[in-house]
């Protein structure tokens, strides 16, 4: 029998040891590169994706310096111009210029009957729009991680209740819920002879499209969880004597991230949506107070004498969610190890 020596040896063990660095560097994206860097690259190829968020980031803007840009303006969406100052309206309550008033003095043109200026009433719109939905998206996250993670983690009998709860909450109807118990909670909660305040719509609105909305992503974490849960590092840690939370926090929460934040780019747009569709139904934000929904809803009370009142809050909800499904749509590709760019 040949025992081989230890100098013909150690170029095989040289070769191997190569071969085992690069497997290595290619796990980890191909050049060494963390995961994030990875994605990140990808989504910067993907020109659609980049122009989706340009447009998003610029309405963002647009609604945090909504004051900054009215002010500057020289206007606010709250003065009918066209009442206090002559020769904006006629006698039938429509614009006196062509194209919805639209002039150097204003921008978007003036609202048919009240005056109001379209431009700083958008600008407004879209701030009071945005913060409701992105509140919402945040809350729901957040419910949705904490609860979809826990009922994967632990299982059993909580597991089981959380299913439930889950699936009533995707059969229910919200907004016929919403429309239906807006009414009794208002009645409850302001006196007959008082208005509504604005604040108590927001707060309403927030935490009834939280309350239906977490179930989505906490059944998706449930499954990721069940899945990800009886893996060997996992077990791992548990032979180690790590704390529930500690795998928690350590173990499974970092290999969430790719469908928590898809989801949450996938859900801001849906609550855009929602939020205008129940202030177009009367039961959100009214008028007088700057909205999408409002301004939609009191477009369609004008478009026959007016178009140009519907045409730019319609223009600009259209872009804003076709953006934002856009980019989560390229945010998702990024994040998939499997997608070749």
């Amino acid at each position: 029998m040949t025992i081989p020596t230890p100098h013909a040896s150690a170029p095989v063990e040289a070769e191997d040891a190569k071969q085992a660095i690069s497997d290595t560097s290619a796990s980890k994206g191909g050049d060494g590169r963390s995961p994030g860097k990875m994605a990140w690259r990808r989504f910067k190829r993907d020109r659609t994706g980049v122009i989706s968020a340009y447009v998003v980031i610029f309405f963002f803007v647009i609604g945090i310096c909504a004051p900054l840009i009215a002010k500057l303006y020289g206007k606010d969406p709250y003065t009918t111009y066209g009442q206090n100052e002559p020769g904006l309206l006629d006698d039938f309550g429509s614009p006196m210029l062509p194209n919805g008033g639209i002039s150097s003095d204003f921008w978007f043109g003036i609202e048919p009957s009240l005056g109001r200026d379209v431009f700083t009433f958008l600008l407004y719109g879209i701030r009071n729009s945005l913060l409701i939905a992105a509140a919402t998206t945040l809350l729901v996250t957040v419910i949705g991680i904490a609860i979809g993670i826990t009922a994967g983690y632990l299982g059993g009998k909580t597991d089981y209740f959380v299913g439930r709860v889950i699936d009533i909450l995707l059969a229910f109807p919200s907004t016929l819920f919403f429309i239906a118990f807006w009414p009794v909670m208002i009645s409850i909660l302001v006196p007959p002879e008082e208005n509504t305040p604005v604040w108590l719509t927001v707060v309403s609105l927030i935490t009834v499209m939280t309350a239906f909305g977490w179930a989505s992503i906490a059944r998706l974490l449930r499954g990721e969880v069940l899945a990800l849960r009886e893996r060997e590092f996992v077990e791992a840690a548990k032979v180690t004597g790590a704390s529930p939370a500690r795998i928690i926090f350590k173990e499974l929460l970092p290999n969430l991230w790719t469908p928590i934040l898809i989801q949450a780019t996938l859900a801001l747009p849906l609550y855009v949506t929602a939020e205008a569709g129940l202030a177009f139904l009367g039961v959100g934000l009214t008028s007088p107070t700057p909205d999408w929904g409002v301004m939609i809803q009191r477009g369609s009370e004008v478009y026959q004498s007016d178009i140009t009142f519907m045409l730019f809050p319609g223009a600009a909800m259209v872009i804003f969610v076709i953006a934002f499904n856009l980019l989560g749509d390229s945010v998702r590709d990024a994040l998939d190890p499997k997608t070749k760019r």
